[in-house]
């Protein structure tokens, strides 16, 4: 099943040159969650490598693969981003990275995508599903790379990944549990150099 789905992506979906490698100076993986049930805390992880091959032939490995540093998590308050690389939180120190590895990829339109895919984060994996859209290719006009970007979207609740602390509050959730987690990523041929 899985390689009749890769072989209908390269059909119907714009040509996507296999492989990709994320560009990690153009991408970028952030998030938002509820302060006190009435503001959004937006804030943005560290690096993002990996690698993107819907064409790939081979159903035994995944299309995409991302990896994301924990310990450069920003959201642009010190006291807090200390606090969210904690124990309390994503514990850095044990757990420095996020890890995402697609297990089906469907197509939704011309451009639109369902990826599901296994999350690892603070020690435990767990399956979610992103929307994902993939942009026309182009070329780099400084190095003539064959460019292209993926921008996925989804949701996640963060006690299924052991992240539960809660300040103790009567009548107010201090801390969302519902995430929005968003990537944007920037793909480069992954035999050519990276783009300026």
């Amino acid at each position: 099943m899985k390689l009749l789905l890769s072989s209908l992506l390269v059909v119907s979906l714009p040509a996507l040159a296999a492989p990709y490698e994320i560009d990690t100076s153009h991408a970028s993986a952030t998030f938002s969650v509820k302060h006190l049930g009435v503001s959004n805390v937006n804030g943005t992880l560290g690096p993002v490598t990996g690698t993107v091959d819907l064409d790939s032939m081979d159903a035994s490995k995944p299309a995409i693969e991302a990896s994301i540093d924990v310990k450069a998590i920003d959201t642009k308050w010190a006291k807090r981003d200390d606090h969210l690389r904690s124990p309390d939180f994503f514990d850095v120190e044990k757990f420095p990275t996020i890890t995402f590895k697609s297990t089906k990829v469907q197509k939704v339109s011309k451009t639109k995508l369902k990826v599901t895919g296994e999350l690892t984060m603070h020690g435990i994996t767990k399956p979610v599903t992103l929307d994902a859209e993939v942009s026309p290719e182009v070329a780099n006009p400084f190095s003539g790379n064959k460019t292209r970007a993926v921008t996925a979207t989804g949701k996640i609740i963060r006690q299924d990944w052991d992240l539960k602390w809660q300040a103790p509050a009567e009548a107010v959730k201090v801390v969302g549990d519902e995430v929005k987690i968003t990537l944007e990523l920037e793909l480069v041929m992954k035999s050519a150099a990276k783009t300026p």
